[in-house]
């Protein structure tokens, strides 16, 4: 993504109205104006099939990578956020969202997971976990109530420095799945790592980053939908008996 777009994200999130400018170009249908404006204030190139008119006020969607952001027809104001129905309480953008955001989990690479296995190990997620996060030791509490499951954890160290060492030295350990839970759940802390061992933390940002997680954590599902937060039991077994 456009590194100015990144930041303006960033920066302006969860909501903004932002005024480009009078230029009008009248002649031009919304989605090319659409696209000329954002690429003169923005400086991203927006493809005209991920610009879709809303139902709602005159509104057209724009998807910019695995971001939405809507703007008029004129692209003179852009409105960073989540359009909600006040009376039903849906969020149409988390409803786009999710379906933007899928991911082939065949594809995620099981060899920068950590492997734990619940009873037959039948059911299957995916669990990107900062060892510093409190949510996600929440998480790690929940899913006691979780069987018959394989669980792909993926260390995604994104608050401190000292994330990753703890990782380093879970991944490093004799029984990275038993170490990782006894830090999660029992705070112990784990033996430092022997200086030879390489523990593949780059890569693991770096896929977390193309599969824009913004947060940890996040569980993905065999279908590819993914979850972000500390789920509970009940939510993450409704999901699981519901996929073959």
């Amino acid at each position: 993504m456009n590194s100015l777009f990144s930041h303006f994200i960033q920066r302006f999130i969860p909501v903004v109205f932002l005024l480009f400018g009078q230029i009008v170009f009248a002649s031009s249908s919304p989605e090319t104006t659409i696209q000329q404006r954002f690429r003169e204030y923005l400086g991203v190139d927006v493809k005209k099939e991920t610009i879709v008119k809303t139902p709602y006020s005159g509104l057209y969607e724009v998807q910019i990578g695995n971001n939405l952001v809507y703007t008029d027809k004129q692209a003179q104001y852009l409105f960073v956020g989540r359009i909600m129905d006040l009376q039903t309480k849906k969020d149409y953008t988390d409803e786009k969202l999710r379906k933007i955001t899928i991911v082939d989990f065949s594809d995620l690479p099981k060899d920068l997971a950590i492997q734990i296995v619940k009873g037959n190990g039948k059911g299957k997620i995916a669990v990107f976990s900062d060892p510093n996060c409190r949510y996600c030791k929440q998480l790690e509490y929940n899913l006691r109530n979780v069987d018959d499951v394989t669980i792909y954890l993926y260390p995604y160290n994104i608050l401190s420095e000292k994330s990753v060492e703890i990782s380093r030295n879970v991944w490093c350990s004799g029984n990275p799945a038993q170490t990782w839970k006894n830090w999660m759940i029992n705070d112990k802390m784990p033996e430092k790592a022997k200086n030879d061992c390489t523990f593949p933390d780059k890569k693991i940002r770096e896929l977390g980053q193309k599969l824009n997680i913004k947060g940890t954590p996040t569980i993905f599902f065999t279908d590819g939908t993914r979850v972000p937060g500390a789920a509970d039991a009940d939510e993450i077994n409704r999901k699981l008996k519901s996929l073959p």
